[in-house]
């Protein structure tokens, strides 16, 4: 288990999204907290020894909040799992958050026994796991013990009963790309989407945020991801009737497969639109056939300048996720400055209708227990994708 250095007490207002980006942005210099009002900083807090450890090998702590990170840290996801946690521990160093401790445990040994042991160590809130199926094994036993679990999963199934998702919403994606696109006069649509749950999801969203909008989808393809599925999925679309925009439910490396047959189908002039799987995609930023394609993703302004100190820091660059594991940091430290420790963490602060700020901009949870985001519209083009449509700062 690896377990982040403790720093001194933070300020009791939150990061919001002027501070957020002086710390992105200055680099490794101090940051002095200061009082509720902006005044001057609270006296030190005199030097306590460490308490002694409990059998487990944690310290016996009375000051601190204990939280679990709970991501795989070994076996095929390591990579991505070592950068969340990573990140974790640049937001407690960029806060100062002296009232939390967090200790990672490895999930890729086994969802249910990283859980077990966590709660067996006295960790009141789950930040993790990465996966659905690691989220279903150890949502029953956290919520048995009123521990709330905020996990980086975007699989909407296994939402709520104190179980909250951080992870980037496909619906929500398709949703804001085809509200734009409807905004530009496009409302014919056309879906090309993978077998699976994902493609299910993806095809019931289109319909659906299609007709919101004031349009319909007048044609719907599925394929099994392979090269000869692609292209006979693709030639039916030309016995079709026209549509103004076609979505592709999947990566970018998909898309840039379809795309050039796309434009010998019936509707060769047709906008192509993505989700937020493109996002965590760099086989886009090739631009190419892609080149004025639209998707919707969090804003990515700020990730850049994390991506920047966390490079500095680690001598590499981050998974896209680690912003997963920065943000939910962000958001105890903010909850903990009104959480008593050794009392059973707020849950009903998760639940503020104003939401939080972070590396991904505003987000709030809703009582499904999945978090609602402020998204932007990209446009592919070589390099880095621009803004078309900005994110929202907020919500009433």
């Amino acid at each position: 288990m690896a377990e982040a250095h403790d720093r001194p007490q933070p300020s009791r207002r939150f990061i919001g999204a002027g501070l957020l980006a002086a710390l992105l942005l200055g680099g490794c210099q101090t940051i002095v907290p200061r009082g509720r009002d902006g005044g001057p900083p609270p006296p030190p807090v005199p030097a306590q020894p460490e308490p002694a450890p409990v059998p487990g090998g944690l310290p016996n702590d009375v000051a601190r909040h204990r939280v679990a990170l709970l991501v795989p840290m070994t076996g095929p996801n390591a990579a991505v799992g070592r950068s969340i946690a990573d990140a974790a521990t640049l937001a407690l160093l960029d806060t100062g958050a002296g009232k939390v401790r967090i200790t990672t445990y490895d999930t890729a040994t086994g969802a249910d026994a990283a859980a077990q042991k966590a709660l067996a160590d006295g960790n009141r809130l789950f930040l993790g796991p990465l996966l659905g199926e690691d989220v279903r094994a150890v949502s029953a036993a956290a919520r048995a013990a009123r521990v709330p679990v905020i996990a980086f999963s975007n699989d909407a199934t296994v939402a709520g009963n104190g179980t909250y998702l951080l992870g980037f919403s496909p619906a929500q994606s398709i949703e804001r790309v085809v509200g734009y696109a409807r905004s530009k006069g496009m409302t014919r649509f056309a879906g090309l989407v993978p077998t699976g749950a994902y493609g299910r999801t993806a095809s019931a969203v289109l319909i659906r945020a299609a007709e919101a909008a004031g349009g319909q989808v007048v044609a719907m393809q599925t394929f099994d991801r392979s090269p000869a599925s692609l292209k006979a999925a693709i030639g039916r679309f030309g016995r079709e009737q026209g549509y103004d925009a076609v979505l592709i439910a999947d990566g970018g490396r998909i898309a840039l497969q379809a795309a050039p047959m796309l434009k010998k189908t019936a509707s060769p002039g047709a906008k192509i639109l993505g989700t937020e799987l493109w996002a965590t995609d760099n086989a886009i930023r090739s631009g190419g056939v892609l080149n004025g394609a639209w998707y919707a993703s969090v804003p990515d302004a700020m990730y850049r300048q994390l991506g920047k100190r966390y490079q500095a820091r680690y001598g590499r660059g981050p998974y896209r996720l680690a912003s997963l594991g920065y943000d939910a940091v962000l958001l105890t430290v903010r909850i903990a400055a009104d959480w008593k420790v050794g009392t059973p963490f707020p849950e009903r602060a998760l639940l503020d209708k104003g939401g939080f700020g972070g590396v991904d901009g505003a987000f709030r949870f809703g009582r499904d227990g999945i978090a609602q985001r402020m998204l932007e519209v990209n446009q592919v083009a070589t390099g880095t994708p621009v803004v078309v449509s900005p994110a929202g700062k907020g919500f009433e």
